[in-house]
């Protein structure tokens, strides 16, 4: 398997799906003539012309809508938020529309579309472009939510999210668009829905995604050399849920900890943790633990931002109060 890029997977994707089905194109603000604000649709306007690649202007709602029409009359957009925190910009094109049509419509109009784009804390981008956007959508039926931690699954994600026949909130992350990683060539899908267990365990159970997963592999390698053994669990897709995946990991370890990177007050880990606490309540040895970013903005100074994220000491500080050492 070649090694590539995270964008360069994210670049290879659009491109073969782009090649499949004619039905399939790009719009967003900075896509064609620029090649993206971060590159990921890099040679598209070159290889499929400006009617599959298009630059819209800044406005997310009417741009939005634009491809949810598209959608239901039978084209596959992919609309491109140049960070998902302007996706609050369309929120009600995508929580009102796209993710209601479907049902209001009688099973009439499906809406196959994908929104992509970056998303979660990054280096100094402050308060406005740094949030986690994935917990405003987890709670709208009719969406699936992708947030992929790896060049491969950002592939074969990304190809089953433009192939599936719902709207699909596919949240990247400007911190992981350099990295590296093993990536199958040619038509490599990954199912929404399947989970995957990243690091094998057997004394706790981790469950990590986007940047937060390789934030949880680097502290489960430091506390093997303490001898606790961690297992790191990567739900890949957040909606729907690969719950079996998870619930089978902690009745394995018998204690869990939930990481994310957003605020945490009624965030992703509480939902994943309400899950664990209901459905494997008597294998549990001790409560589940979240590992969350602060409840604040995230301040643009460096210092402070460090201080908002979940770190590594706060990771290995949550393991070690489940395993009571």
């Amino acid at each position: 398997m070649a090694i590539i890029t995270y964008r360069e997977a994210l670049n290879q994707a659009l491109r073969e799906e782009m090649r499949r089905d004619p039905r399939v194109f790009l719009m967003g603000e900075e896509v064609g003539l620029y090649q993206g604000a971060y590159k990921v649709s890099q040679g598209l306007l070159e290889e499929f012309g400006s009617k599959r690649v298009i630059d819209t202007p800044i406005s997310e709602a009417g741009f939005t809508g634009i491809g949810i029409g598209a959608a239901m009359v039978g084209l596959r957009p992919i609309v491109e938020m140049m960070t998902f925190n302007f996706a609050l910009v369309a929120i009600d094109q995508i929580v009102n529309q796209a993710a209601k049509i479907l049902y209001m419509s009688g099973g009439q109009f499906n809406v196959p579309m994908v929104i992509r784009g970056p998303g979660g804390p990054a280096h100094q981008l402050a308060a406005q472009h740094s949030q986690s956007m994935e917990s405003y959508f987890y709670h709208v039926p009719g969406l699936k939510i992708v947030r992929p931690g790896t060049p491969k699954d950002a592939k074969g994600l990304l190809k089953s999210a433009i192939r599936d026949d719902d709207p699909v909130i596919f949240i990247e992350s400007e911190l992981l668009y350099g990295t590296k990683g093993e990536v199958p060539e040619g038509d490599y899908t990954i199912p929404l829905g399947v989970g995957e267990i990243k690091r094998e365990g057997r004394d706790v159970t981790i469950v990590a995604y986007s940047t937060m997963l390789l934030l949880a592999l680097q502290t489960a390698e430091e506390l093997e050399k303490e001898g606790i053994s961690v297992e790191v669990v990567d739900p890949r897709t957040l909606r729907p849920l690969d719950i079996d995946l998870i619930i089978e990991s902690v009745k394995k370890t018998n204690r869990a900890v939930v990481m994310e990177s957003g605020a945490g007050f009624a965030g992703i880990g509480s939902g994943i943790g309400s899950i664990i606490s209901e459905q494997a309540f008597d294998y549990l040895d001790a409560p589940v633990e979240r590992v969350t970013g602060a409840n604040a903005p995230t301040p643009y100074a460096k210092n402070l931002e460090r201080a908002k994220i979940p770190s590594k000491e706060r990771l290995v500080a949550a393991v070690k109060k489940v395993l009571a050492v």
